[in-house]
């Protein structure tokens, strides 16, 4: 089992009400606008030395960096990404990228961190952030999974069937769901869909409660090491494959934090690099933080975001798609044009 990250309330809700509509109240009854802050080896010491030197990057500032499940703060950890930055960073670990963007909108947190339908989702209902610079996968993350007894062998399987999703109503594993089903030759009313969050789901999975789980990341490691057979992934385009590291409108209005958060991606993409030729210290970081098996820890670092790269209209394409398909089947509404929702400039080619 994952360890569920402790939780204090703070906030407030989204201003406009259809984000994660179906989910809000579970959202707000298990996470609110949850967060805990922690320091990452980047605590007063290291921004008074910053600040001392003068003409560092942002010094003297302080950046809350909004995470999931531990995910960027293990890898920054564990590769020493922010030693000796010149500004403060702290944690705000969220379960999903609901309540993260909640934090956000209450301006709780200056940075997201999410795939790009939750992202999308967020920019649907108002949120008021910027994409600042993309994440890049090969889409094997994210996956549905059924119990191993199950009769569900295949996704045309699923006609009639009861499909959980995490996190909230327009997250990375509805738009494998609805893709996937596309493929299939189904429609999105093919299926009953039910919105936990991953905790929840994952708890109730693994006491036989849910046959079929559509989720991601380390809850869908675990499934599979606890007996969860895999039906289809978000590999070979089911998914865009791309997230984004998404910057508040306050935080880039701030300059000595837009200053900062221009290093802090930089160290983020330097973070991601030791990764790559680091796997097994990594996932050895990963089973530390996060509770995870070393089995477990392995597939995380295996089907993680390998590369921080540049919005480009490539990556803007892209996501565009999945804007498009989750629009036409209501689940994202009203649509979104992603490409006047980013900030290029903070992360260049």
């Amino acid at each position: 089992m994952i360890r569920r990250t402790p939780l204090v309330r703070g906030g407030a809700p989204a201003r406009r009400s259809h984000f994660g509509v179906r989910a809000g109240a579970a959202v707000l009854a298990l996470a609110g606008l949850v967060l805990t802050t922690a320091g990452c080896g980047t605590g007063t010491d290291a921004a008074a030395s910053g600040a001392a030197a003068g003409g560092e990057a942002g010094a003297g500032t302080t950046l809350v960096l909004g995470d999931q499940a531990k995910n960027l703060q293990t890898l920054a950890n564990a590769s020493g990404a922010f030693d000796n930055a010149p500004y403060t960073v702290k944690w705000a670990e969220f379960e999903g990228a609901a309540p993260l963007f909640q934090a956000a909108q209450a301006g709780a947190v200056d940075t997201t961190y999410a795939a790009d339908l939750p992202t999308l989702q967020a920019l649907s209902g108002g949120v008021p952030v910027k994409a600042v610079a993309g994440l890049r996968n090969d889409g094997t993350a994210v996956g549905i999974v059924v119990r191993k007894n199950s009769k569900i062998r295949k996704v045309a399987d699923l006609k009639g069937q009861t499909v959980v999703v995490s996190s909230a109503k327009g997250s990375i594993s509805e738009y494998l769901l609805a893709n996937a089903l596309q493929q299939a030759g189904l429609s999105y009313a093919d299926v009953k869909v039910r919105y936990l969050l991953p905790t929840d789901a994952q708890a109730a999975f693994s006491a036989g409660k849910i046959d079929t789980w559509a989720i991601f990341g380390v809850y869908k490691a675990v499934a599979t090491q606890q007996g969860g057979r895999e039906i289809v992934n978000g590999e070979d385009g089911r998914v865009s494959g791309y997230g984004f590291i998404g910057a508040s409108d306050k935080a880039l209005a701030d300059s000595a934090k837009k200053t900062a958060l221009t290093d802090a991606l930089r160290r983020i993409g330097k973070a991601l690099e030791w990764a790559r030729s680091h796997p097994d210290q990594y996932a050895t970081a990963i089973s530390e933080n996060n509770g995870a098996s070393a089995d477990v820890a392995k597939t995380i670092v295996s089907q993680s975001y390998g590369r921080l790269v540049p919005i480009t209209p490539e990556v803007t394409g892209a996501v565009q798609k999945v804007a498009d398909t989750m629009h036409s089947i209501k689940v994202l509404d009203p649509n979104v044009t992603v490409a006047d929702s980013v900030d290029s400039g903070l992360y260049p080619k």
